[in-house]
């Protein structure tokens, strides 16, 4: 007798996108991801200008821990108009698009 687990055959071969909608989580998922991605760009930036985050907030006319919530993978709060400052900062700018 066999006793490995068969998988589940709703979930075999599906996307991982369709999995979390059938969760009624993707939206959390996406916007978390998303966040990671956008600070991890922004300390990468600033990494490569040689730009420390006090200089960071001095230019961005805001407060170091401002930028430490911005830069926060974890911290899914994010005002566009920091990010936009923080861009222009960078010599960046936000797109932003619905698909």
């Amino acid at each position: 007798m066999n006793d490995k687990k068969q998988a589940d055959p709703v979930h075999a071969g599906g996307y991982f996108d369709d999995f979390l909608h059938e969760q009624g989580i993707f939206e959390e998922v996406n916007a978390q991801a998303v966040k990671k991605v956008i600070s991890w760009q922004i300390a990468e930036e600033m990494k490569r200008q040689g730009l420390s985050k006090v200089t960071m907030a001095k230019r961005m006319g805001t407060s170091r821990s401002s930028l430490e919530r911005l830069l926060d993978p974890e911290n899914d709060a994010l005002a566009l108009s920091t990010l936009a400052r923080a861009a222009s900062v960078l010599g960046k700018e936000v797109q932003v698009n619905l698909v």
